[in-house]
């Protein structure tokens, strides 16, 4: 039986072309657990693979798709039998790997997390990688002692992937959110997500002049990076946490140490992957549990498989808002 997916094939020129092909499933890669995939979503490492291939892809043709959750057709491994739902974000699936993109995947079992009760598969590719790391991003900066009531928590790249999610559970667990945004038109939407305060980007897109300024920030997902997230270490509060999640801003941190110094900030590095499996399943329950359906469901926007080349150009050029979730089976 063959399937339909997205393959992005090397042409002549050393061009790349994205398009809807039928395959069969002796083209599958080796692993323990074959998936009929239900969903997937559309991540900025999508967007590359999908246009140039960004420096992820390595062979082609390739199946981009770096998340996917469906449901298990076979397996090897007896953690997951036919029927079983399952997610699953990272692992370089859709990079260097065939991934989310087809009606078909196979991949380790080691890979995958079984879906908790009450979390559709639609829901979970609403969430995938970016919700995914939010809440690792949160959990790290509960960990470190962050509760509602201790003032403010900021979220910069609010209106992405990550930054959507994080200010939505950070809202619904009674925190008082700041989402900073360089986009006016999405004030609107993060709002309705439950943050108090807009932050414009350019308020925090000067140099640093000042190691140490107004202790403001009782905590922080930052998923920009650069010398944004050097300004935000300036403002947190003592003994305080920033989570980093992201390098949109670039992998330079043109900070002092002053402020872990002087005001005992921590900085959180979160890795999507390679987390214990206990860890992976623990944020998914708290997904399950923390963030509320109607909000998330208000992230969404839909698509098919045939409207991802386009949608995979207007991503990086960051005309993306919230979650782009792909229905594989619709035509």
């Amino acid at each position: 039986m063959g399937f339909r997916a997205v393959v992005v094939d090397k042409l002549e020129d050393g061009s790349t072309r994205a398009r809807v092909r039928t395959l069969e499933e002796a083209s599958l890669p080796e692993g323990d657990v074959t998936v009929r995939v239900e969903y997937s979503n559309l991540n900025y490492k999508d967007g590359l693979c999908l246009t140039s291939g960004g420096g992820l892809v390595k062979t082609y043709p390739h199946v981009p798709g770096i998340d996917f959750a469906g449901t298990v057709e076979q397996s090897s491994d007896p953690r997951y039998q036919p029927g079983d739902r399952v997610v699953l974000t990272g692992w370089r699936v859709g990079e260097i790997r065939w991934g989310g993109y087809a009606e078909t995947a196979r991949v380790m079992a080691d890979w995958l997390v079984k879906l908790p009760e009450g979390l559709s598969t639609r829901e979970a590719m609403a969430i995938g990688t970016a919700g995914f790391t939010a809440m690792l991003a949160i959990q790290a900066l509960e960990d470190h002692g962050l509760a509602p009531g201790h003032g403010p928590v900021l979220v910069t790249g609010a209106a992405g992937g990550v930054g959507s999610v994080a200010t939505a559970i950070l809202a619904h667990l009674g925190h008082e959110v700041a989402a900073v945004t360089g986009r006016p038109d999405t004030e609107a939407y993060l709002r309705g997500l439950g943050a108090r305060r807009i932050v414009a980007r350019e308020e925090l897109a000067e140099t640093v002049k000042r190691p140490l300024e107004s202790e403001t920030w009782a905590g922080c997902v930052d998923a920009v990076g650069g010398a944004m997230l050097a300004r935000v270490l300036g403002q947190m509060k003592y003994g305080a946490s920033v989570a980093a999640v992201g390098l949109a801003g670039g992998a330079g941190l043109p900070a002092s140490v002053v402020p872990f110094l002087l005001r005992g900030v921590n900085l959180l590095g979160i890795d999507s992957v390679l987390k214990p499996h206990a860890d992976r399943v623990r944020a998914w329950d708290r997904l399950a549990r923390d963030l509320p359906k109607a909000t998330l469901e208000a992230m969404i926007q839909p698509a098919t498989l045939s409207e991802l080349p386009e949608l995979g150009a207007a991503i990086l050029k960051g005309q993306v808002k919230g979650r782009v979730v792909v229905d594989v089976r619709a035509e």
